[in-house]
């Protein structure tokens, strides 16, 4: 069988490798892209992102509708989340680094603070279209990795509302990215 534009998701969904090699060869470019824009820094891990953003494809292909958007903005959307959590695993395999193994004369952060810079503009960007304190509950949730448990107690709210909350921003996050990809 042919892998073509019109049966490629289908195929995917199948667990048809050739379809996987159909995604590579006609939205890899914008995989790479992407990636490089947000981990031209770190060239050292790009090819894993890259890997990784495949494997999730591969891996979540069953959560793709194309009734909420097509497949060009879904996979974008998936390269630019990989790529913050690469930034983070990043920066946190740097705080736990063992100073033996580093062959460091004089301390340089200079890469870390760029890094933690992009980062958070990257996410300051991308909630900035949500209101205040929403921004704060998906700092509290995603950024500070709270339990839900504790932010009810802190915020005062019941859990189901920091879930509306959640669920309200991702849509509205989900809704705003897509049409700038369009754009893009």
């Amino acid at each position: 069988m042919k892998i073509e534009e019109k049966n490629f998701i289908f195929e995917l969904m199948k667990k048809n490798e050739k379809a996987l090699d159909y995604v590579i060869d006609n939205y890899g470019w914008i995989i790479k892209s992407i990636v490089k824009k947000h981990l031209y820094n770190l060239q050292s891990i790009q090819d894993e992102c890259i890997n990784d953003i495949f494997l999730g494809i591969w891996n979540n292909i069953k959560s793709f509708d194309r009734d909420k958007g097509d497949f060009k903005n879904w996979v974008a959307g998936i390269s630019k989340f990989k790529c913050i959590d690469y930034k983070r695993k990043y920066l946190k395999g740097l705080e736990y680094a063992n100073i033996d193994d580093l062959n460091i004369s004089i301390p340089d952060n200079t890469h870390e603070e760029i890094i933690k810079s992009e980062l958070d503009t990257d996410i300051k960007d991308m909630l900035s279209c949500l209101k205040e304190k929403d921004r704060d509950l998906f700092y509290k949730v995603y950024i500070e990795e709270k339990e839900i448990n504790d932010i009810t107690k802190e915020m005062g709210v019941k859990r189901h509302v920091i879930y509306n909350r959640l669920s309200r921003g991702k849509k509205k996050i989900q809704k705003i990215f897509k049409v700038l990809e369009s754009r893009g």
